[in-house]
């Protein structure tokens, strides 16, 4: 483990990611050119991020059981194949119904590739890298999403529609090649992590499922993830570009700067998972307040918010992306290497259902003020305050759930005596343990 090979894995394998978050947002950037393209209204148009995600949800499950049988490879090269197929679809569709077809097959291919790469992770890195690793790979896939705010937008601009959807494709088909070359999903020799069969893979999964931590890991991915997703996938951008009249330009340059954020941010909380492996949920609403003062100060403040305040509320925002990874963290803390990939899956359920709830909600609420106008009006600022004030209400109620499951983790964990069946979990407890000179049993998460 640990090896040059290990990296050459890791790089190209977060390069497939790379891409994969460049297809997930590029809609986010099109999103005025969208409702010109296709004469369509905000709740018409929110349906080309939600059906996208929808089916990138349901998926998670599916998906992350066939990893663990088949093998990340195999599901990294078919999603990036899947991804290029749906961006074609959307680049030559000059109706809604074609443009939906194309962001389903976009959705699916997305699916197959983050956790994919995570379990890639488990099967060539020792287990005390995993949680720093699990952020970079993360972060860095991020850079997708400055791919698609800049060159993308300006291809856009520049060449249109057609040519940029195209060209987005083009770069699924290279990350395919780069995968079958490169990546084999554990170094020669070792023993295989995937599960026997598919039913041995869905029992694995529900033995999984009734540990609270697993839970846990799904609370937390969903209050970190979902107010930044929903910006960077669809609505950050007409939000900036015409609510706030900040125009393409400095609404695509804030969008890029969330990722810069996040490739700050991400080192920084992955450190804090590892150093303090029992205060991990702490952190996560840590961020989670953060946001949510953000925001109420935004949105509340009379009149057009200044800048550096909106530019405030986008950093704030943008380190929920690594702080959603540590969802990830738990539920690889209760489960053997031979569950990850459904647990990830699980995982990643709770962030992209919540932001697909968001998102369709702030489309209602935008047409529900102004029905049949044109996108000046409807984008207008006293119509975004009611429309993102939507969010409070649903990540409260997410992270309600997230303490329950934190509670009935804690009581968990001491039961078993603070050991868990991940063997992660079991050297963070060791190495606690040594550290309290025999002083007691953790706390839990």
């Amino acid at each position: 483990m640990d090896t040059r090979r290990a990296w050459a894995v890791l790089v190209v394998a977060t390069l497939a990611y790379v891409v994969a978050v460049l297809q997930r947002s590029s809609m986010g950037v099109a999103t005025v050119a969208a409702t010109d393209r296709f004469a369509i209204d905000a709740t018409a148009l929110s349906t080309l991020g939600v059906v996208q995600l929808v089916v990138y949800a349901v998926l998670q499950i599916p998906v992350g059981v066939m990893v663990d049988r088949f093998g990340p490879r195999v599901l990294i090269v078919t999603g990036a194949a899947t991804m290029a197929a749906g961006q074609v679809f959307v680049a030559f569709a000059d109706e809604l119904p074609l443009a939906l077809v194309g962001r389903v097959l976009v959705g699916a291919g997305d699916a197959m590739t983050f956790i994919s790469v995570l379990r890639l992770l488990g099967a060539w890195f020792s287990p005390r890298r995993l949680p720093q690793l699990s952020q970079w790979v993360g972060t860095l896939g991020q850079a997708g999403q400055l791919l698609s705010a800049i060159p993308f937008a300006l291809v856009l601009q520049l060449s249109g529609w057609t040519t940029a959807f195209a060209s987005a494709a083009s770069l699924s088909v290279l990350a395919v090649i780069a995968v079958l070359v490169a990546v084999t999903d554990a170094p020669a020799g070792a023993s295989s992590q995937r599960s026997s069969s598919l039913r041995t893979a869905l029992s694995s999964l529900r033995e999984s499922l009734r540990h609270p931590g697993t839970r846990l890991g799904f609370w937390a991915h969903a209050a970190t993830q979902s107010s930044g997703s929903m910006l960077a996938l669809l609505w950050g951008f007409p939000m900036l570009s015409i609510g706030l009249g900040y125009g393409p330009a400095l609404a695509s340059a804030i969008l890029g700067g969330m990722v810069v954020v996040a490739a700050i941010a991400g080192p920084i909380i992955g450190l804090l998972s590892a150093r303090f492996p029992f205060r991990r949920s702490n952190l996560v609403l840590g961020i989670v307040g953060a946001m949510a003062v953000a925001w109420a100060v935004v949105l509340l403040w009379p009149g057009i918010p200044p800048l550096a305040l909106v530019i405030a509320l986008f950093v704030v925002v943008a380190a929920g992306g690594p702080g959603s990874l540590i969802g990830f963290d738990f539920a690889r803390s209760y489960n053997p290497p031979v569950r990850h990939g459904a647990v990830s899956g699980f995982v990643n359920v709770g962030g992209f259902t919540v932001t697909v709830v968001i998102m369709l909600i702030v489309g209602v609420v935008l047409d529900a003020q102004s029905p049949g106008a044109d996108p000046s009006q409807l984008y207008a600022w006293e119509h975004w305050r009611w429309a993102l004030a939507t969010q409070f209400p649903i990540v409260g109620l997410v992270v309600a759930l997230m303490l329950v499951a934190r509670y009935r983790t804690r009581r968990r964990v001491h039961d078993d005596d603070g050991i868990a069946v991940g063997p992660l979990w079991v050297a963070i407890v060791k190495r606690y343990r040594r550290r309290r000179r025999g002083g007691g049993g953790p706390r839990g998460e």
